[in-house]
């Protein structure tokens, strides 16, 4: 079985408190969650608000809605980052070195192998092809 990641984890742990908290609802108030149920659900990206008809009728609210979208907006993509790299399981300082060592070891061995092929090899056989040692 493989490991879940920290993400994984995350989800799983986020669905199971949703649906804790879905059940309390229910047992505290079991005809608001059945009014709910009856709605249809909207999903996609041009889903329409529920509140959006009663905001249009008063146009100083709307307009402050308005102002304050782009604002809350404007940084979203920035707390999003920020929150994928909370995420994100870097490694430790040693694992960094470690690695770090097996890649600059990799590049001597093949940077060395290839200058032995070039030189004890492939250069004798082209003076030998083109006879300017003869």
């Amino acid at each position: 079985m493989a490991k879940k990641s920290k993400t994984q984890k995350a989800k799983a742990s986020a669905a199971r408190q949703q649906r804790k908290a879905e059940r309390e609802l229910e047992a505290q108030n079991p005809q608001a969650t059945q009014a709910v149920a009856d709605e249809p659900e909207k999903k996609g990206l041009f889903k329409k608000s529920a509140d959006a008809a009663p905001a249009s009728s008063d146009s100083g609210k709307a307009a402050k809605k308005a102002d304050e979208k782009p604002k809350k907006k404007r940084f979203q993509f920035f707390r999003d980052v920020k929150g994928e790299m909370k995420r994100v399981t870097w490694p430790t300082r040693t694992d960094v070195l470690r690695w770090s060592g097996v890649v600059v070891v990799a590049l001597l061995f093949f940077g060395i192998f290839v200058a032995v092929l070039d030189n004890a090899i492939i250069t004798p056989l082209l003076v030998l092809v083109s006879g300017i040692g003869a």
